[in-house]
């Protein structure tokens, strides 16, 4: 019981992470109706941007956090403008093919400017356990993770139920001719939400790293992109909650189902996210909260 409790800690713990990450894949899904195969990358370069405000200018970690999120959103701003705002929105096949490009630019760039290198990341939360069940601890850095997964959500559909261009987002992510023709600006409006994206995917790859058995090195987030893309689809694409409840549960596969079922050795965990994202997208492409599709006949 003991080790059950254990891994149910650590899939909550991974799965929060996973759901940060999906919450901005989300934010791009609405905008676009793609995935973003750059976000992972995207939020691996804002949290070196992170760590060089942080260890380098000397700015406190959280300050040096909020810094890093305004600059990557003003980057993913650049590249609505630049990349993709150019190409016609219903056309997907050039937006993915300069999102898998972003990928590797991205990824390119950190480890010419950082090298590939690990380094260790300054702790965002306190060290510690918060609850301890025999050798099953709840550590505090789990606790945190949790209330800003929730945290961040709530801000998210406060801002795009109470606010205007939260308003105007949702108008557009739902019928993009149908918010031209009302007069909204669906440029700038499309650019507000890869800036969010991004600015989410910073603060979760800054949270993922800030976990003292992880470092921070180019390669961090292919992993996570994976959890979590398959996390955004589980829950819908085009859901906020859902991401999160994605996020927990591709978690828990991975800390508890993985760790039970006997043929499935640990080195075939991101195959079974794989599997749980395939499984989704034939059974149930809307995912578990998502809107489903509909058609005019």
């Amino acid at each position: 019981m003991e080790l059950f409790v254990a891994r149910l800690f650590d899939g909550l713990s991974n799965g929060s992470t996973y759901a940060l990450i999906a919450l901005a894949l989300v934010m791009i899904y609405k905008a676009t109706t793609l995935i973003n195969f750059a976000q992972g990358e995207m939020a691996m370069f804002g949290a070196f941007i992170v760590l060089v405000l942080a260890t380098e200018q000397g700015i406190p970690m959280w300050i040096a956090v909020v810094l890093g999120m305004i600059i990557t959103a003003a980057i993913g701003a650049g590249i609505e403008r630049t990349l993709i705002r150019p190409f016609d929105p219903s056309d997907h096949l050039p937006l993915v093919i300069i999102t898998l490009g972003l990928f590797l630019v991205f990824g390119s760039l950190a480890g010419i400017i950082w090298r590939f290198d690990p380094r260790q990341f300054p702790q965002l939360f306190p060290s510690g356990n918060a609850l301890s069940f025999g050798v099953a601890t709840l550590t505090w850095y789990t606790v945190c993770v949790v209330l800003t997964v929730l945290v961040v959500a709530g801000l998210l559909t406060l801002l795009l139920n109470t606010t205007k261009i939260g308003l105007a987002f949702r108008a557009v992510s739902s019928n993009l001719e149908s918010s031209e023709l009302s007069g909204i600006r669906v440029g700038p409006t499309l650019q507000f939400g890869w800036a969010l994206a991004a600015a989410v995917g910073t603060l979760g790859a800054s949270i993922y790293v800030a976990d003292p058995i992880r470092q921070l090195e180019p390669s961090v987030m292919l992993r996570v992109l994976i959890f979590s893309a398959s996390a955004a689809a589980l829950g819908g694409l085009d859901s906020l909650w859902g991401a999160i409840v994605g996020g927990i549960a591709i978690g828990m596969v991975q800390s508890i189902v993985v760790q039970y079922v006997p043929f499935i050795p640990n080195e075939l965990s991101l195959a079974t996210a794989v599997l749980v994202l395939v499984g989704v997208l034939v059974f149930k492409p809307s995912g578990l909260f998502g809107t489903p599709a509909v058609e005019r006949v």
